[in-house]
């Protein structure tokens, strides 16, 4: 790479100490979070299960508002789409997510000064956001995709308990124990929470707003109206069962209808990199010239921008269709 320019040295260091207080933040947030969790877990081993908490209806405007504002740690975090809340569902911690993003978006950044000359440095802070809100958002979607697969076998369970005539709350219970990951996690904070008081159908609808799964809340529904109108339970819970099994099912034809489409879209994204290697091997004075030469790395950086285009239409097209 040539040297940085006068005009980029400020923005390669506004762009430096941007990221940097983002990675403080995160920091922060982690920290506070952890704190948050322990403090919990000590409420519960002191509050006795038996007692049942005052509902919170009772609160006051001020004080509903004060309590909906987040910190600004929390907030800087949400920029880079990190939820300290949610850390243990991405498979990768944030202190390795943000300097691999960081580096991913100065490759991306160098390689588009061959095209639009140092000004391409600006670009790092904007690609490094989309990078950790990319990898944070899939991890999240994917969290919640093995959620819904979960569901009807979390549901039967709680049926079959249900029909012999243990209470939902210890059906509950039972999911906790002998389902799996990550449902059996979901389902023991609803029944540390049920233990501590909290009605069980306010402990499903915070669940479906925690997950972000519609299902719950429709449990949560199921629940209430069976508690003031009473009803089969049972009937209710299969039905719905069975509507996320046909759902899941439709989402697996969907895929496996399309699976043509995003072969060849994998092919035609990984072909040039892998003729690029190819020609590098066999003739590196070929490629060579991409990285020591200006019109090299102009070349370089149209063809990486046009790779990136295809690559994010293909995938548009594809999820367009699925939805």
């Amino acid at each position: 790479m040539n040297a940085l320019p006068g005009p980029a040295l400020p923005l390669l260091g506004v762009a430096l100490f941007a990221l940097a207080a983002l990675a403080v933040a995160a920091l922060v947030a982690s920290r506070a979070q952890r704190d948050r969790r322990r403090t919990a877990e000590r409420v519960e081993r002191v509050v006795n299960p038996l007692s049942r908490a005052r509902p919170a209806a009772g609160r006051s405007i001020a004080r509903a508002d004060t309590a909906s504002r987040r910190p600004w740690n929390l907030r800087l975090a949400g920029v880079v789409g990190f939820d300290p809340a949610k850390a243990a569902r991405y498979p990768l911690p944030w202190w390795v997510v943000l300097p691999a993003a960081l580096i991913l978006a100065r490759i991306g950044a160098g390689l588009a000064e061959g095209v639009a000359g140092p000004w391409a440095l600006a670009a790092v802070p904007p690609g490094f956001v989309v990078l950790c809100r990319s990898f944070f958002g899939w991890a999240e979607a994917r969290y919640r995709q093995r959620l819904l697969v979960q569901i009807p076998d979390a549901l039967a369970m709680i049926v079959r308990a249900v029909r012999v005539g243990i209470p939902v709350a210890e059906a509950v219970r039972a999911v906790a124990q002998e389902a799996q990951p990550p449902t059996t996690t979901e389902f023991s904070v609803l029944h540390d929470q049920v233990l501590i008081g909290i009605p069980l159908e306010q402990g499903l609808r915070a669940l479906g707003e925690r997950t972000g799964l519609g299902e719950y809340r429709f449990f949560a529904t199921a629940i209430g109206l069976q508690a003031q109108t009473g009803g089969g339970l049972t009937e209710v819970l299969e039905n719905l069962a069975d509507v996320i099994r046909k759902r899941v099912a439709l989402q697996s034809r969907g895929r496996a209808l399309s699976s043509e489409a995003r072969t060849s879209a994998l092919v035609l994204a990984v072909l040039p990199l892998a003729t690029g290697g190819m020609i590098g091997v066999l003739e590196p004075s070929y490629m060579a010239v991409l990285f020591q030469t200006p019109t090299g790395h102009s070349l370089l950086g149209v063809a990486a921008l046009s790779l990136g285009i295809g690559v994010l239409a293909m995938r548009t097209i594809i999820q367009k269709t699925l939805a």
